[in-house]
């Protein structure tokens, strides 16, 4: 008991949120202590890592054929092992620095929808990169805690954590999902319709990172008050010179119209499927928005219209997973509910 009292002190803890689009890392004693993509450039020559996070989501679209910049979560859970594994262990050594004697034990969030397999894949992916023991948490749950939500109450908290790959919906009662919903629908997919659009529209193509900028610089849920216009540069498809056009929010909210609809009409599902006594609960209290979708011009006012409720949106949506997952490690006797394994 005693040796273990000790590692559990001299061994460093770390909360992440192993996103689609970013993982952060958060320490008891720092914080949040990485914010970085979830992406790694690899050359396949003699299958040598280029880099990872930040430097390699540069990478995208720029590579030569033989590097590629890979996102290795998929819908919010591992599309490729080998490379999630590397990019952990990559992000845990940045963190951990100096000698590492004692190995660190790690909390991962994971989406409501997870299968066993997947869930298997976390842990293990976790093990391989150094963490002597990994314990997980549902998004929602996590995001809920981050925001300081009384969960443990026989109160309805209700939670839509838009992420990268997946938009998680819970209602949360007595430190229990009550109701999930979980669709793969989220800030990829609005990404991917922005360049379909520009493609269809104005005959251009153009990347992954430019489309996520439009959509972070003008895109929208509702009109607004004041008209945005963002430059956006490509390649033709007509002649495939190097061309350059102006789009407005206009164009954007039309073109994202159909992955926001699919987050409303995943709110208003959990909310027809969810006992009216919890639902009475989220009408008086509100909803809370996370994520880093959360951030989208009027899509707060565009679900608080849809559904009737107030939508209260996070202050650091961001980061309200890591900062929850982070909590349940601090106080790890108060969350033991809350773990899934």
């Amino acid at each position: 008991m005693f040796f273990k009292k000790l590692f559990g002190f001299l061994g460093k803890s770390l909360a992440m949120d192993l996103g689609t689009a970013n993982t952060l890392l958060y320490t008891p004693n720092e914080g949040i202590v990485l914010n970085e993509p979830s992406v790694v450039a690899i050359d396949h020559r003699d299958e040598k890592i280029l880099a990872v996070g930040r430097e390699a989501k540069e990478f995208l679209g720029r590579t030569p054929q033989r590097v590629t910049a890979i996102r290795p979560l998929k819908d919010g859970v591992i599309a490729d092992f080998e490379v999630t594994k590397t990019m952990i262990t990559y992000f845990m050594r940045k963190v951990i620095n100096g000698m590492n004697l004692i190995k660190p034990r790690a909390v991962i969030c994971v989406p409501t929808g997870i299968t066993q397999v997947e869930k298997r894949a976390v842990i293990e992916s976790g093990l391989q990169s150094g963490a002597r023991e990994v314990r997980l948490v549902e998004e929602p749950m996590a995001a809920a805690i981050g925001a300081g939500l009384p969960i443990e109450q026989p109160v309805g908290n209700m939670v839509v954590d838009i992420g990268g790959g997946t938009t998680e919906v819970a209602i949360i009662s007595l430190s229990a999902v009550a109701y999930a919903e979980s669709v793969r629908v989220a800030g990829d997919e609005m990404n991917e319709a922005i360049q379909r659009y520009i493609q269809d529209q104005f005959q251009l193509l153009i990347g992954e990172n430019m489309a996520e900028d439009i959509k972070i610089n003008i895109g929208s849920a509702c009109p607004l008050e004041e008209s945005l216009t963002y430059r956006v540069a490509g390649r033709s498809i007509v002649d495939g010179a190097p061309r350059a056009i102006e789009v407005t929010d206009g164009h954007i909210r039309e073109a994202i119209q159909e992955p926001v609809n699919t987050i409303v009409l995943a709110v208003r599902r959990a909310l027809e499927k969810t006992p009216p006594e919890l639902v009475a609960d989220v009408a008086e209290s509100g909803l809370l928005l996370a994520g880093g979708g959360a951030l989208l011009k009027g899509l707060d006012k565009l679900i608080a219209k849809e559904t009737q409720i107030k939508v209260k949106i996070d202050e650091d949506p961001l980061t309200t997973v890591v900062r929850g997952t982070g909590t349940t490690l601090v106080h790890e006797k108060k969350y033991a509910e809350v773990f899934i394994n």
